[in-house]
This record gives structure tokens, sequence and C-alpha cells, in this order.
């Protein structure tokens, strides 16, 4: 399935770094932000983690949830957290199927040479589970979060 404006997110099921195991149901009546990321702990990834993290308290107070994906281990996941005081739940997707519904893996250029692998990329979703915006490529992590909160915030 393509991840299209206007039409609703596909449902996933994966454990997240607060034990529990996350829906995207579970986030009805809320908007939500997911954006995924190539690796935990990685110069780009930390920048947009931790510029997603200074405005989380702005996104609750909007009543939007945000989400943190990569392929990483829960253990990975963990360690990223304490290292950066990440405020947020980051999900793993060992096996990429959310990934790759979300058109988040797959061919990727990196220094010039072709690559399979995470592609960063950032969904937001509405109260209802449909898609409001995808930024299918995102190619400067520190500044992204703040193109995300100026959409949310001027439309």
């Amino acid at each position: 399935m393509a991840i299209k404006e206007g039409q609703a997110a596909p449902d996933f099921c994966l454990a997240g770094s607060d034990g529990g195991q996350h829906r995207l149901t579970d986030y009805t009546g809320s908007k939500l932000i997911i954006y995924f990321y190539p690796r935990d702990n990685t110069p780009g990834c930390t920048k947009e983690s931790c510029a997603f993290a200074a405005m989380h308290e702005q996104l609750l107070q909007m009543n939007v949830k945000l989400l943190g994906i990569s392929k990483d281990s829960l253990a990975s996941h963990d360690k990223f957290i304490n290292q950066f005081k990440l405020p947020f739940t980051l999900l793993s997707d060992p096996d990429i199927s959310m990934m790759e519904e979300y058109q988040a893996w797959g061919e990727k250029k990196m220094y010039g040479k072709s690559g399979i692998g995470c592609i960063r990329s950032t969904v937001l979703i509405d109260e209802q589970g449909i898609v409001i915006k995808h930024w299918p490529k995102v190619t400067k992590a520190a500044e992204h979060p703040q193109q995300v909160l100026d959409f949310l915030t001027n439309g």
C-alpha cells in the first residue's frame, strides 16, 4: 500500500521502548507524528531525535503524539533514549514490516553509493488515522522537526 495524503494510514503493531505494544488505533483522538530514521546514536538521527525532543512538550499541548521508528533493538533504543533524554517512545521494527508498509525502506543513495536501507521520512496522521502529510525523503535531519511543527501550526 502506498502512503497517500488523504487516505487511511496502514495499521501496525510494534514493540515500544516503554514496554508496550503499539498500534495505530492506540492513537485515535490525537494527531500522530511517525518519523522513520536509519539508526540510533548516529549523527543525523541524533540531531533529528533531539530536535523532536526539544519540541515534545509543545506537541503534547497541541494533542500531537510522537513515535520514532528504526529497526534497532529495544535495548539499543533504551541506550539512545537514556543518553539523549528523549521524552517519547521509540518503536523497534526489526523485520522492517512497518517501514516497508510506510515506504520508509528501499533504495537510497548515501555518499554517492546506492544501497537498501531505511529512508528517513515522516508521516503525520490525523485523529481518525488519515494521513495528513507525508515527507517521503527527509534530507536535512536537524531542520526537519521544525518543518513538521511549522506545518502543524500553519497548515
